[in-house]
């Protein structure tokens, strides 16, 4: 009987021991609790606490990412959208991530989706799409602030994907074709205006040179009969006679 309580006794305090012997990994911190109150975040590595008088919580230290689930809001110029987004975060002060909210995890996943449907509904569809860089840096400041007493920083708020209803992707299609033809138009209506004042600048340089017209038709001649043409007609303007000396009284 009595080896029989010595043995008893020894494990159990080897399970008391063990119990004493706690280690954390290098992202994680052990947060310590005796007796109900607050004793600090020890680790990384090996340490001891006082069985039944402290406890441990595990805080996981590293970047963690997490989806915004598909959320339809109404934009406000009154575009209904669906739009999702992800969210990359990470524990800076693990004593606050366990003693100032009951899950830090969930706490920011809400805080995150309702900030993203607080900020699509005061922003326009034109810029949602255009400005997608500046909303996504207003999110991360706002969310960042909301859990910042949580021990929290958010590093990121990324906008993923804009659902738009088909009548709106029509619409905007049809759009954009419009102004592709505006654009050819004008681009075309240029092109014509260059043009114009080249084959402007260039008569008003024939006409102040003296034989240059009549050098220009004999050019015009040659190209014509490069042909094998049977009949060339041109006719000849009356400024042209003063190549000939006809013009002189």
């Amino acid at each position: 009987m009595a080896w029989e309580l010595i043995f008893g006794i020894l494990i159990i305090l080897l399970i008391i021991l063990a119990s004493a012997v706690k280690v954390v990994k290098e992202y994680e911190r052990g947060v310590i609790f005796r007796l109900g109150r607050l004793v600090g975040a020890r680790g990384p590595g090996l340490f001891f606490i006082i069985p039944i008088f402290e406890m441990m919580v595990k805080v996981d230290l590293r970047t963690v990412t997490f989806d915004v689930p598909p959320q339809e809001v109404i934009t406000k110029d009154n575009v209904t959208t669906k739009v999702n987004a992800v969210v990359y975060y990470r524990v800076m002060d693990p004593e606050k991530a366990v003693t100032q909210v009951e899950n830090y995890a969930l706490a920011t996943s809400q805080i995150a989706l309702t900030t993203l449907r607080g900020v699509i509904g005061q922003s326009e569809l034109d810029e949602l799409l255009a400005e997608r860089e500046k909303i996504n840096k207003k999110l991360q400041q706002i969310v960042d602030e909301a859990t910042d007493p949580w021990g929290i920083k958010v590093s990121a708020v990324e906008i993923k994907d804009v659902e738009l209803p088909k009548e709106m992707q029509r619409a905007m299609a049809s759009q954009a074709e419009a102004e592709r033809n505006r654009r050819a138009r004008i681009i075309a209506a240029e092109g014509e205006y260059q043009a114009a004042q080249r084959l402007a600048e260039a008569a008003e340089i024939l006409n102040k040179t003296k034989g240059a017209m009549f050098i220009r038709a004999l050019e015009m001649i040659r190209d014509a009969t490069e042909e094998k043409a049977t009949t060339v007609v041109i006719p000849i303007p009356v400024e042209w006679m003063e190549a000939f000396g006809g013009g002189r009284e």
